[in-house]
């Protein structure tokens, strides 16, 4: 059945099919290809040929993945409604849209497409097994990672309320603004707590300091744990990737 031939071809759960490895190389080719031009300021002309092709590319692929999403979703007719919706039908939607660009430049909004196109990076996600592993490992620990997510941002909300009631609003020192906004103070707590720490905004109290460090010693500290985990479940699903490859050889 020649749908379940391009279902094969397209989708990543073959049996060592070569002309299916190959078909991911081709769509990684383009996918790297097409972003080339956002690396260069001025727009030469190989850069449209670039994008005429990479888009043709996309779209042929879009197609061929909804002609074959009744095989992937497993829901007769439905799956045809239901497949343009998916998180990665919607990424392949968007990876085409700049090229609307070149059929009519009355697309005045698709003119901000070019920060568009960044979204066809994450279309490698389909084609890498190295991705793939990495995003299984985040969906088994999810509920770990999320707890973990919800208190690092309890604990930057907290140390910005502070920081921001605490520190004088303008320098005493120098005169100059500083934590002129509660945003002032997220973006503060944010980056002390990842232990970045930019120096574009320093507390001048004690108070202030004191917190800078505490926030400074807990972001290793938080920013640690979720490290951990991740290791460790990468390791067991690499494991698990190593057997299902050798089974199959």
């Amino acid at each position: 059945m020649i749908q379940q031939k391009i279902y094969n071809l397209i989708n990543r759960d073959r049996k060592g099919m070569w002309y299916s490895k190959l078909y991911d190389w081709y769509m990684l080719v383009m996918i790297m290809a097409s972003i080339v031009p956002l690396m260069f300021i001025e727009d030469y002309p190989i850069f449209k040929v670039i994008e005429i092709v990479t888009v043709i590319a996309f779209i042929i692929d879009y197609v061929l993945r909804w002609f074959t999403s009744d095989i992937q979703l497993k829901r007769g007719w439905i799956s045809y409604v239901v497949y343009p919706f998916t998180p990665m039908a919607i990424i392949d939607l968007l990876s085409i849209l700049p090229g609307f660009n070149l059929i009519s430049p009355e697309f005045k909004l698709l003119r901000l497409t070019r920060l568009l196109k960044i979204v066809r990076l994450l279309k490698i996600f389909r084609y890498s097994d190295k991705i793939s592993i990495f995003l299984n490992v985040l969906k088994k620990e999810k509920d770990v990672l999320f707890s973990v997510l919800l208190f690092a941002l309890f604990y930057i909300f907290l140390t910005a309320l502070v920081m921001f009631n605490a520190e004088p609003h303008i320098n005493p020192t120098t005169g100059v603004e500083t934590f002129h906004s509660f945003f002032d103070a997220l973006y503060w707590a944010t980056v002390t707590l990842t232990t970045v720490g930019y120096g574009d905004l320093c507390p001048v109290t004690d108070i202030g300091r004191i917190v800078s460090m505490l926030s400074s010693l807990f972001g290793v500290a938080i920013i640690a744990l979720p490290s951990g985990v991740i290791t460790a479940s990468y390791l067991e699903e690499l494991r698990e990737y190593r057997k299902k490859r050798e089974s199959l050889h």
